[in-house]
């Protein structure tokens, strides 16, 4: 498993400064990440990064640090209202979100879009106390909410949920599903929530079980990905099953499976069908991709080798 090193420093030495926002928003070193409706705007020069600006560019947000940028300059967050106009002169739809966004970002720039997008989120959605109905004051440079009434503390909410590349058991196919909102278009990954009192590997069964009816064999972790809509964590596995004439699909959130080779994954990774494939920002996207390299790649070196 490769392990990635965080690249935003996030400066959390700093969330409990009295006035940290307010000072650091005078800085005129300062950049902003602004965010309106689950969208940011990226620089229009074809370089495909994240349109940074000054604080002195909004007029009014929700604002948060986000941390540090590269150069050590502090990087805020400024979640604007749904209805607010642009930061600029350029038309309201290059506000780009992560799918329209897809792979098309830097590691270093992405991490900062997904949790901008992330807190952005949580800032927009839980102004009140969940526990008692008050409203709340943000603290820790945004990090935290505290209710004016009956005092107890929240912080943004992360769900994890599984999401799992499921083969065959001699490795050649890839059981894949589409999901009822998807109206056929597109295949994907099984992927669930887990509930209470659940570990993630009995997630995955159960979610694997329900939604595909075959039970696994194996069960191994890949990866994760934070997977902002709205505040979900991701984790990534490979599992084998124990029957693949078991597969059937349930028939309300999953309308159908089907076993896939690696021929056919190849094709629809290209584009060229027979079914359509999630985005490349997907963990989705990066779980087939890995599945259909592993071997197909490895075939194509052994052809070369003996040509």
């Amino acid at each position: 498993m490769t392990i990635v090193e965080p690249s935003l420093d996030r400066a959390a030495e700093l969330r409990d400064e009295p006035g940290v926002i307010d000072r650091l928003r005078a800085d005129p070193s300062a950049k902003v990440v602004a965010v309106r409706d689950g969208r940011v705007r990226i620089t229009g020069d074809g370089r495909d990064e994240l349109l940074l600006v000054p604080a002195s560019a909004i007029a009014e947000a929700t604002w948060a640090l986000l941390g540090r940028a590269r150069d050590g300059a502090p990087l805020l967050l400024a979640a604007l209202a749904p209805e607010q106009g642009s930061i600029d002169t350029a038309p309201d739809e290059t506000w780009l979100g992560l799918r329209d966004l897809g792979g098309r970002l830097g590691a270093d720039d992405s991490e900062v879009l997904v949790a901008a997008l992330a807190l952005a989120g949580w800032l927009r959605d839980a102004p009140f106390c969940p526990a008692c109905g008050g409203g709340t004051e943000l603290r820790q440079a945004g990090w935290s909410r505290r209710c004016l009434v009956c005092g107890r503390e929240h912080f943004p909410r992360t769900d994890p949920a599984v999401i799992v590349a499921v083969e065959s058991p001699d490795g050649e196919r890839l059981l894949l599903g589409a999901n009822a909102n998807w109206a056929g278009r597109m295949y994907s990954c099984f992927a669930g929530f887990a509930e209470a009192g659940e570990s993630l590997e009995q997630t995955a069964h159960r979610e694997i079980h329900e939604e595909s009816g075959v039970r696994l064999a194996s069960l191994s972790y890949v990866s994760s990905q934070p997977w902002p809509f709205p505040r979900s964590l991701m984790l990534g596995f490979r599992a084998v099953v124990v029957d693949e004439d078991e597969a059937r699909a349930d028939g309300e959130e999953i309308i159908d499976v089907r076993w896939f080779t690696r021929e056919e994954i190849g094709s629809a990774l290209a584009g060229d069908g027979p079914v359509g494939l999630p985005g490349p920002a997907s963990i989705a996207r990066a779980l087939i991709t890995a599945w259909y390299e592993e071997r197909a790649l490895g075939a194509v070196t052994r052809r070369s080798a003996t040509t």
